[in-house]
C-alpha cells in the first residue's frame, strides 16, 4: 500500500477548505494514517522546496508556504499518489479541471490551496520532512478490504 504526503496551504486553511479536502480524500476511500496542523519554518520551506532553490521564484515560494499555518497529512491507498495527484488537479488553477481540487478551490499559481507528493521518492523524502515514525498511526479498517480489494 502506498502512502503519500498532502498539505493543505495557508491559503487552505485560511478559506476553511481543510474539511473540504479532508473529506474528498476520505470519501475516495483513502485511509488518513497522520495529520497535523503546523507553521512551516523557514528552514522546512527551503528544505521542502529544495529542488527549486535556483528558480526566480524560490523566495515567493517560501515566503507563503511560512505565510500562515498549514494542515500537514499522510494518506494510504492503492497508487494514492497518483490518485491524489488526479483529485488535485493541475497545478495551474486556470488549467485544473472542474471536479478537482483545484478546478473548484484555487484560482491562480501562487495560492492553489494544496501540495501533495509527486512521486513516491517524493512520498518518502517529504513524510520524513514533516513527520517522526512515531506520529504516522498505523491501522486497518473493515472497509479496506472493500475498497483496496
Amino acid at each position: 500500500m502506498e502512502q503519500t504526503f498532502v498539505m493543505i496551504k495557508p491559503d487552505g486553511v485560511q478559506r476553511n477548505l481543510v474539511g473540504e479536502i479532508v473529506g474528498r480524500l476520505e470519501k475516495k476511500g483513502l485511509k488518513l494514517c497522520a495529520l497535523k496542523m503546523i507553521q512551516v519554518s523557514r528552514d522546512l520551506a527551503e528544505e521542502h522546496y529544495a529542488e527549486h532553490r535556483e528558480k526566480p521564484f524560490f523566495d515567493e515560494l517560501v515566503g507563503f508556504i511560512t505565510s500562515g499555518p498549514a494542515v500537514a497529512m499522510i494518506w494510504e491507498g492503492l497508487g494514492a499518489v497518483q490518485v491524489v495527484r488526479r483529485m488535485m488537479g493541475s497545478t495551474n488553477p486556470q488549467e485544473a479541471a472542474s471536479g478537482t481540487i483545484r478546478g473548484d478551490y484555487a484560482l491562480f499559481m501562487g495560492n492553489n490551496v494544496v501540495h501533495g507528493s509527486d512521486s513516491l521518492e517524493s512520498a518518502s523524502r517529504e513524510i520524513t520532512l514533516f513527520f517522526q515514525p512515531e506520529e504516522l498511526i498505523t491501522y486497518t479498517k473493515a472497509l479496506d478490504l472493500w475498497v483496496n480489494g
